[in-house]
């Protein structure tokens, strides 16, 4: 039997690491429990910096000989900050980030504890990309693990869509290779069932043809006229190709030159999107977003993919304080954007942000069975976050996300992306996973039927067991 089987201590633990393992008392203790959310503020009892899947299997190890809990950190930009647990151990995956493209077969190897940015700078070398998120920042396990959506999805289908294969350390302390020929009920299950099945260690993605440069736009209007760009905006992305991926963005507008100065902190609706095919074709497809209302500001221009995917990374920035509700909409009809508008006449915060995700396309051809993402027909995401500075503040600010959220409730399909659940969805998981659910547990009772992966959006093992 190795040392990593037989530790049961942290000081044996500590032993089997080739990385650090960091303890309340050390130096960087501090920085490694932090996440992006401010409001997350938990104390593991260590936290250990892994280099490699032998230090991930070790640490799996001494949690399942140690009954310490165990939680899993990559990216640490899940807005309810379940990377961190109180009093058990934090497998910190963000030295293991190395990304390796093959240009030949469009494949990428990437580690855990890559962001998107790191990616996308190393695939887009080789003028590839693959479907991931809208925040550099982001990181690309949990970010694929829920599922995945982003400015690519609608073209190029989710994150999830585009794994073939990964390496996952099992609770049994194993390492396994799933695909969809070895280990294939894992497998599924890896692509929108969450953290709740193992820890990849490493993800293999299919790769595509994007950039070097695609051609962007962000159209700013005034908030008295986004009725009716919201109307408008709903024609053009039912006949929109799938290469335009559009978000609809409600936020302050930031005191930065070029907006117009008397506008600085006020709401504003933008458009902000790109066509992902070649420049010249997205032109006349573009021009269709502009040709909306009348915007006080307006951006086209080619821009390379891997700096449009940052473009609002200052607008969410780490450490500030944010809560979240979230809906999936089957359509965004006329009751849905009067029931926004009624509700929101003010961002409350200087980092909040209402937003719609235009889903469709490529997402939507996918058979409903062919990953454990269960929202296929759902034409919209509507998310709103708020993000604010101080404490006092929270009581505010979480009351106003509730009843936009609220609102949007009775035009919402009932489901939602478990990537953008809070801390307090708990009673939610269940409609992310879906018509899913009961399939995703079977394979929970499988794989981790003591439920060691608990520290997520959690599937129940037990619930195929009672039904």
């Amino acid at each position: 039997m190795g040392q990593a089987e037989m530790a049961t201590t942290l000081e044996g633990l500590e032993d089997a690491l080739r990385g650090k393992l960091l303890r309340p008392e050390d130096e960087g203790y501090d920085e490694a429990r932090a996440v992006w959310n401010g409001m997350v503020d938990r104390h593991p009892a260590a936290i250990a910096r892994c280099e490699s899947a032998a230090d991930v299997l070790a640490c799996v190890r001494f949690a399942r000989a140690s009954g310490m809990p165990l939680s899993v950190k990559a990216g640490g930009h899940q807005a309810a900050g379940k990377a961190v647990c109180d009093d058990g151990l934090v497998v910190d995956l963000g030295e293991m980030d190395a990304v390796r493209v093959d240009p030949d077969t469009r494949t990428a190897r990437v580690e855990p504890g890559a962001t998107l940015g790191q990616f996308d700078r190393e695939a887009q070398t080789f003028g590839l990309a693959t479907p991931a998120g809208v925040h550099s920042g982001t990181g690309v396990a949990g970010l694929t693990l829920g599922g995945g959506i982003g400015w690519l999805a609608r073209t190029f289908g989710l994150a999830s869509d585009n794994l073939v294969a990964a390496d996952v350390v099992t609770a049994d302390g194993e390492l396994v290779y799933a695909s969809e020929h070895e280990h294939p009920d894992l497998f599924w299950a890896l692509r929108g069932g969450g953290g709740n099945f193992g820890i990849v260690t490493s993800f293999e993605f299919q790769m595509h043809p994007v950039g070097p440069e695609v051609l962007t736009v962000q159209a700013f209007h005034h908030f008295d006229d986004a009725r009716d760009v919201l109307r408008a905006y709903r024609e053009v992305m039912a006949e929109a190709p799938d290469e335009l991926g559009c978000y609809p963005m409600i936020m302050n507008v930031p005191p930065v030159e070029g907006f117009p100065e008397e506008l600085h902190g006020k709401p504003a609706l933008a458009l902000v999107g790109c066509y992902s095919g070649p420049v010249v074709e997205g032109e006349p497809v573009v021009a269709r977003v502009v040709e909306i209302g009348e915007p006080f500001l307006e951006v086209v221009a080619p821009m390379p993919y891997a700096t449009f995917q940052s473009s609002f990374d200052a607008g969410t920035p780490d450490g500030v304080r944010y809560y979240g509700k979230a809906h999936l909409l089957s359509e965004l009809s006329d009751g849905a954007i009067d029931a926004l508008l009624g509700v929101v006449d003010h961002l409350p915060g200087p980092f909040t942000m209402i937003f719609l995700e235009s889903l469709g396309g490529a997402i939507a051809r996918r058979p409903a069975d062919a990953t454990a993402w269960p929202h296929r027909q759902a034409t919209f995401g509507f998310a709103v976050q708020a993000g604010w500075t101080e404490p006092a503040d929270d009581e505010e600010q979480i009351a106003w996300v509730r009843r936009v959220h609220e609102a949007m409730a009775p035009h919402a399909t009932g489901g939602v992306y478990v990537n953008y659940l809070d801390v307090d969805d708990g009673d939610r998981v269940a409609a992310a996973y879906g018509e899913h659910y009961r399939r995703l547990s079977e394979i929970k009772q499988r794989w981790d039927p003591d439920n060691l992966f608990r520290a997520n959006h959690n599937v129940d093992p037990l619930v195929a067991a009672r039904t």
